[in-house]
Protein backbone atom coordinates (compact mmCIF):
# COMPACT_ATOMS: atom_id res chain seq x y z
CA UNK A 1 0.00 0.00 0.00
CA UNK A 2 2.92 2.41 0.73
CA UNK A 3 4.95 1.51 -2.19
CA UNK A 4 1.97 2.35 -4.33
CA UNK A 5 1.02 5.59 -3.14
CA UNK A 6 4.60 6.73 -3.07
CA UNK A 7 4.46 5.82 -6.62
CA UNK A 8 1.22 7.78 -7.43
CA UNK A 9 2.92 10.71 -5.44
CA UNK A 10 5.93 10.71 -7.63
CA UNK A 11 4.09 10.01 -10.95
CA UNK A 12 1.81 13.03 -9.95
CA UNK A 13 4.74 14.95 -9.18
CA UNK A 14 6.80 14.73 -12.28
CA UNK A 15 3.35 15.00 -14.44
CA UNK A 16 2.92 18.52 -12.56
CA UNK A 17 6.27 19.90 -13.29
CA UNK A 18 7.02 18.67 -16.26
CA UNK A 19 4.94 20.66 -18.39
CA UNK A 20 6.90 23.68 -16.68
CA UNK A 21 10.17 22.25 -17.00
CA UNK A 22 9.62 22.03 -21.07
CA UNK A 23 7.85 25.81 -21.17
CA UNK A 24 10.25 28.04 -23.74
CA UNK A 25 10.25 31.05 -21.12
CA UNK A 26 12.29 32.59 -18.07
CA UNK A 27 11.10 29.83 -15.85
CA UNK A 28 12.78 27.25 -17.43
CA UNK A 29 15.95 27.62 -16.08
CA UNK A 30 14.08 28.36 -12.50
CA UNK A 31 12.20 24.70 -12.88
CA UNK A 32 15.36 23.10 -14.07
CA UNK A 33 17.38 24.22 -10.49
CA UNK A 34 14.26 23.36 -8.58
CA UNK A 35 14.20 19.65 -10.44
CA UNK A 36 18.18 19.12 -9.60
CA UNK A 37 17.85 20.07 -6.31
CA UNK A 38 15.13 17.72 -5.58
CA UNK A 39 16.24 14.94 -7.48
CA UNK A 40 19.10 15.10 -5.83
CA UNK A 41 17.36 15.39 -1.83
CA UNK A 42 15.33 12.24 -3.15
CA UNK A 43 18.53 10.58 -3.89
CA UNK A 44 20.80 11.36 -1.31
CA UNK A 45 17.68 10.59 1.29
CA UNK A 46 17.30 6.93 -0.55
CA UNK A 47 20.76 6.19 -0.07
CA UNK A 48 21.29 7.38 3.56
CA UNK A 49 18.27 4.95 4.74
CA UNK A 50 19.43 2.07 2.70
CA UNK A 51 22.91 2.75 3.51
CA UNK A 52 21.40 2.92 7.36
CA UNK A 53 19.43 -0.30 7.19
CA UNK A 54 22.71 -2.17 5.10
CA UNK A 55 24.63 -1.13 8.34
CA UNK A 56 22.15 -1.95 10.79
CA UNK A 57 21.72 -5.58 8.94
CA UNK A 58 25.51 -6.46 9.04
CA UNK A 59 25.71 -5.60 12.96
CA UNK A 60 22.72 -7.58 13.54
CA UNK A 61 24.67 -10.87 11.39
CA UNK A 62 28.00 -9.93 13.24
CA UNK A 63 25.82 -10.05 16.57
CA UNK A 64 24.09 -13.39 16.13
CA UNK A 65 26.89 -14.99 14.22
CA UNK A 66 30.66 -13.44 15.25
CA UNK A 67 32.92 -15.71 13.35
CA UNK A 68 31.60 -14.29 9.93
CA UNK A 69 32.08 -11.03 10.83
CA UNK A 70 34.81 -11.15 7.53
CA UNK A 71 32.13 -11.90 4.94
CA UNK A 72 29.68 -10.01 6.32
CA UNK A 73 32.01 -6.49 6.43
CA UNK A 74 33.03 -7.33 2.87
CA UNK A 75 29.61 -7.78 1.57
CA UNK A 76 27.79 -4.99 3.48
CA UNK A 77 31.23 -2.75 1.94
CA UNK A 78 30.49 -3.47 -1.71
CA UNK A 79 26.64 -3.45 -0.84
CA UNK A 80 27.53 0.28 -0.02
CA UNK A 81 29.83 1.11 -2.79
CA UNK A 82 27.05 0.28 -4.53
CA UNK A 83 24.28 2.39 -2.87
CA UNK A 84 26.68 4.96 -2.93
CA UNK A 85 26.70 4.54 -6.84
CA UNK A 86 22.88 5.74 -6.99
CA UNK A 87 23.95 9.18 -4.89
CA UNK A 88 26.92 10.02 -7.56
CA UNK A 89 24.86 9.16 -10.63
CA UNK A 90 22.09 11.35 -9.20
CA UNK A 91 24.49 14.09 -8.65
CA UNK A 92 25.84 13.64 -12.28
CA UNK A 93 22.35 14.04 -13.66
CA UNK A 94 21.69 17.05 -11.62
CA UNK A 95 24.92 18.54 -12.97
CA UNK A 96 24.19 17.80 -16.12
CA UNK A 97 20.41 19.54 -15.77
CA UNK A 98 22.36 22.59 -14.52
CA UNK A 99 25.05 23.14 -16.73
CA UNK A 100 24.64 21.11 -19.64
CA UNK A 101 20.35 22.72 -19.82
CA UNK A 102 19.54 20.19 -22.55
CA UNK A 103 15.94 21.64 -22.29
CA UNK A 104 17.12 25.40 -22.72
Amino acid sequence: MRKGFLSVLATVALLTVASTAFAADASVIATISWAAALGMAIAAAGCGIAQGLAVKAACEGTARNPEASGKITVTMLIGLALIESLAIYALVVSLILLFANPFV
